[in-house]
């Protein structure tokens, strides 16, 4: 393959707030059912063809192992540079947004020739092979409020989604590890996610999605001492807030946080998918 010119890509952060886990014996069929929102805060990656590939995140050498997949799916050596403001490890899919980009950008760059839906798949595949995330790329792709009704990459996966946007708020306080939790025992957490999904889908609502985030983090035994008294302290205040998965963060509408008394980070709903920059 040809090297061309750098290509540069967008992808929006992913907040998850609940999810259930689905396996299967291909990757492309392996991902996640439930809900989430992306953001107008997220990762800009661009990819320069060069003798070795090397991935560096605001600035910084590091090793992605979902950004090294999609090189590999598209026979593209590069330097991958991506930039983002929002916390690392800490339930924002940056990872995911890292490998979806990449691949765009990739594509571009090396003409690659590869459709919309087969750079999706890349890129969801090698984060579920990384064990770095289940459902962000193919939100993150999909853009708004996704509801993934079935799990997996374009032609596998199904997605829906709430009709509504606005203002975003969130403080971090720390991550927490993708691979433990999805890779041990997830019966629990996923009785809980299909329960939230069946109740969305039944009520597809930004405040009732909030509301079932806030239900599954408590049934799936994942919200901690110092998320929960941010959560409650948004709610008291007439707020709705709820903690991301898989993060200590906690993510709040409109002025929620704001007027809980916090100083939060502000973003928007995205209103749209991935996409290359002109």
């Amino acid at each position: 393959m040809s090297d061309g010119d750098a290509a540069t890509a967008f992808a929006p952060g992913h907040v998850t707030g609940f999810f259930g886990v689905s396996r299967d014996d291909d990757p492309a069929q392996t991902g996640s059912r439930g809900a989430g929102v992306t953001l107008s805060a997220g990762v800009r990656t661009r990819v320069e063809p060069s003798e070795e590939s090397r991935v560096l995140l605001n600035g910084r050498e590091v090793g992605v192992e979902s950004v090294a997949r999609v090189l590999g799916a598209l026979d593209a050596t590069a330097t991958v540079h991506a930039e983002t403001a929002l916390p690392l490890g800490a339930g924002f899919g940056v990872s995911g947004a890292m490998a979806l980009g990449t691949a765009l950008a990739a594509n571009e760059a090396f003409g690659a020739g590869r459709s919309e839906n087969e750079l999706v798949t890349a890129a969801h595949v090698a984060e579920v092979e990384a064990g770095t995330g289940l459902g962000d790329v193919v939100a993150q792709a999909r853009g708004g409020v996704p509801i993934r009704l079935e799990p997996g990459a374009p032609g596998h996966g199904v997605l829906d989604g709430v009709p509504d946007a606005g203002r975003v708020e969130y403080v971090s306080f720390g991550g927490l590890s993708t691979s433990d939790v999805i890779g041990g025992d997830t019966d629990r957490l996923t009785a809980a996610g299909e329960r939230a999904l069946a109740d969305v889908v039944a009520e597809p609502t930004l405040e009732r999605f909030m509301a079932l985030s806030r239900r599954f983090s408590r049934d799936a035994g994942l919200l901690d001492g110092e998320v929960a008294a941010v959560v409650d302290a948004v709610t008291d205040a007439g707020g709705e807030a709820a903690m991301a998965m898989l993060g200590r963060t906690v993510f709040a509408l409109d002025t929620g946080l704001s007027d809980a008394g916090y100083d939060p980070e502000v973003c928007r709903v995205h209103p749209a998918g991935a996409t290359l920059d002109p």
